[in-house]
């Protein structure tokens, strides 16, 4: 798919950080050395995930961001060689590239995770000023919650000024000042996101349909509350939906979902889908990525999204 002149064209704007997971039976206490049973290292970050997603889902991508002068931002790189992404404006910071610590309970499969963002925390708003034209012949923009508040906002702005639809993944969920919101085309926020941003819990369809009508009251496009297992419900002025998740297969790891369906949904809306069948490609990329394991090594390529929806096609 790549190299086809056809491609839309989307840039992500967000976090690279280096997953370093642990796998043991217990936590050990202060003070003790305790043996673990497995360790993964690879590359993670919210908007580099959803970068990969959009890549392996059939879209150019370029990605802005910043690392370290360290071993993990030589990863990052590695990374986007490997995906065919371009990280001509993946900056370098005098501090650590990001990394995460995530220790899994080798039975139970929870985990726990130390987040460091480190040098992404430096992406300042002026340095965005010089990607006006990355982003003017981008046919979206998305970006997330793992960067300096002022830069996501932004960058938002600028997209939105140069006319480029914007995604925002509110990710991790914190509250905003309200003029983010009219810079926003579409907003993705799960459960918890949600909760945070607006105040209402969703544990039902109607509740979402409650918290959609609260982000477009305050000014955004349109709404899509992502909802794990149940799917996505969407709602713009005009259309409203409960889009259905897929079922690939037994689930392996959930840790990416969101990130598979921020970037899968990019890539449809890019490709000039609605909102709805937008959000059913997303929710068809997510349900392949929970069926292995990792991040952004679980994301699908388009062949398996394609095969996978037209399995699907009788479903509403």
């Amino acid at each position: 798919m790549h190299g086809d002149a056809n491609a839309p064209r989307i840039t992500v704007m967000g976090s690279f950080a280096a997953d370093l997971a642990f796998r043991t039976d217990r936590l050990p206490a202060w003070g003790e050395t305790f043996m673990g049973s497995a360790f993964r290292l690879g590359p993670g970050g919210k908007g580099s995930n959803q970068a990969v997603a959009a890549a392996r889902a059939g879209a150019e991508v370029s990605f802005i961001g910043k690392v370290g002068n360290d071993p993990f931002a030589e990863l990052a790189r590695s990374t986007y060689r490997q995906e065919h992404i371009d990280a001509r404006y993946l900056l370098t910071s005098e501090n650590p590239t990001g990394a995460a610590a995530i220790i899994i309970d080798a039975r139970s499969g929870e985990n726990s995770i130390i987040v460091v963002p480190g040098a992404c925390l430096n992406l300042a708003p002026e340095e965005l000023d010089g990607m006006k034209e990355l982003i003017a012949a981008s046919a979206i923009f998305v970006t997330q919650l793992e960067l300096a508040l002022p830069t996501v906002e932004h960058g938002l702005k600028l997209a939105h000024a140069l006319g480029v639809p914007t995604i925002l993944n509110p990710a991790p969920g914190c509250k905003l000042p309200e003029s983010v919101f009219p810079c926003c085309d579409y907003v993705t926020p799960n459960e918890s996101e949600t909760e945070v941003l607006t105040g209402i819990r969703v544990s039902s369809a109607a509740d979402a349909e409650r918290a959609a009508d609260a982000f477009l009251a305050l000014g955004v496009r349109n709404a899509i509350i992502t909802l794990g297992a149940q799917g996505a419900f969407v709602k713009n002025r005009t259309a409203k939906a409960l889009v259905p998740s897929f079922d690939a297969g037994p689930v392996v790891e959930t840790t990416g979902a969101g990130d598979a369906f921020n970037g899968g949904f990019a890539v449809a809306l890019a490709e000039g889908r609605d909102l709805i069948a937008a959000a059913r490609f997303g929710c068809a990329v997510a349900g392949l990525s929970v069926t292995r394991h990792g991040t952004a090594p679980s994301m699908p390529y388009r062949a398996e999204v394609d095969a996978l929806l037209a399995d699907h096609a009788h479903r509403v």
